[in-house]
């Protein structure tokens, strides 16, 4: 649990989130002007990367920079957990920043994110339910945290994608949090809204600036830790998986992936255009429908989330089921999408 550390003479989350939306707006095209400058750029390649030309990178240094001075407005940094947050969103920040740079391999960026990730339970933010016992909370913890940091490593591959679904699961857990009393974790959530709504002003299609891995794997470990702190178990426990509905979106993403790239023989952590956003833009949609149902997904999946809260046991494992139904069955039928052409 993330609280206490909120400054008690100002509005809130409300004015996080306004706070973090101006900066954004303002920081972006400045970190835009700096990567093209420099040269930070991402190339097309013709082959994951299809762009019509270069895009700058550093959009996630805008979204952390924006993050962090809403942040220094609204809480106070007293809280052992606030500032274990923010420690860890720099070790990710400055180990995406690298690996934008000169690039990094897998096992050196896994054992960066295990780092962040090992900073956060040290600083006692991990899955705290009573009918776990500590040992297992805690492996369990590191699990989800470098899983959904990957998985939106994974999932940031179209304009506005990552950052789009990032905000709606940001905006659901912030009404979860807010419904639950939860002050410090809502201020939080709601600068990580604005911050990427604002950025989502130049990263939408056609993209003027991409995030690049500094930004993914922050966006990633704040959501997964976030997620994993507020409360979802006081009507049921099946209610616990709900963190993991409200992102499901970049985890079917990455699980789907995994699966195909296991089936062909190649490397988990290797490229290649497997990708749900992929696969839905082969079919038939365009980039843009592409990545609004995205969007609608992660906010019907947010929708169900809190349903399974609201709802009894039994409520919730009726949801669950049907969800894992659908789950399997949009993974049969996107399997079946030809990627060869």
């Amino acid at each position: 649990m993330i609280g206490g550390a909120v400054w008690g003479d100002l509005p809130g989350w409300p004015f996080a989130f306004g706070l973090a939306l101006l900066f954004s707006l303002y920081a972006t095209p400045l970190l835009r002007t700096a990567a093209i400058r420099f040269n930070i750029v991402d190339r097309p390649d013709g082959r994951l990367k299809t762009q019509k030309e270069p895009v700058p990178y550093l959009g996630g240094i805008a979204i952390y920079l924006s993050f962090l001075l809403a942040l220094t407005a609204t809480v106070r940094f007293d809280s052992t957990e606030v500032l274990g947050m923010l420690l860890a969103g720099a070790i990710v920040l400055i180990l995406g920043l690298v690996d934008d740079l000169g690039g990094l391999a897998p096992p050196v960026k896994l054992a960066g994110q295990l780092v962040a990730v090992l900073t956060l339970v040290k600083a006692s933010i991990y899955i705290k339910l009573t009918f776990l016992p500590p040992w297992l909370a805690v492996g369990l913890s590191l699990v989800w945290l470098l899983a959904i940091t990957n998985a939106f490593n994974l999932i940031d591959i179209m304009d506005g994608l990552a950052a789009g679904v990032a905000a709606t699961a940001s905006f659901v857990l912030l009404l979860v949090a807010v419904v639950n009393g939860r002050g410090a974790t809502a201020v939080l959530l709601a600068a990580l809204c604005g911050a990427l709504c604002g950025f989502l002003r130049f990263n939408f299609e056609p993209a003027r600036i991409y995030m690049g891995d500094t930004g993914s794997m922050f966006l990633g470990l704040m959501l997964g830790a976030l997620a994993m702190n507020n409360s979802y178990t006081s009507r049921n426990l099946v209610a616990a998986v709900a963190p993991a509905v409200i992102l499901g979106v970049p985890i079917f993403d990455m699980l789907f992936v995994m699966y195909i790239r296991y089936r062909r023989g190649l490397p988990v952590m290797l490229g290649s255009p497997d990708h749900v956003a992929l696969r839905l833009r082969k079919w038939r949609l365009s980039t843009r429908q592409t990545v609004l149902a995205s969007y609608a997904a992660t906010a019907i999946l947010g929708l169900m989330a809190i349903g399974m809260m609201l709802g009894d046991a039994r409520t919730a494992a009726i949801i669950l089921g049907g969800l894992v139904v659908l789950g399997a069955g949009a993974g049969l039928a996107l399997k079946r999408i030809d990627m060869s052409l």
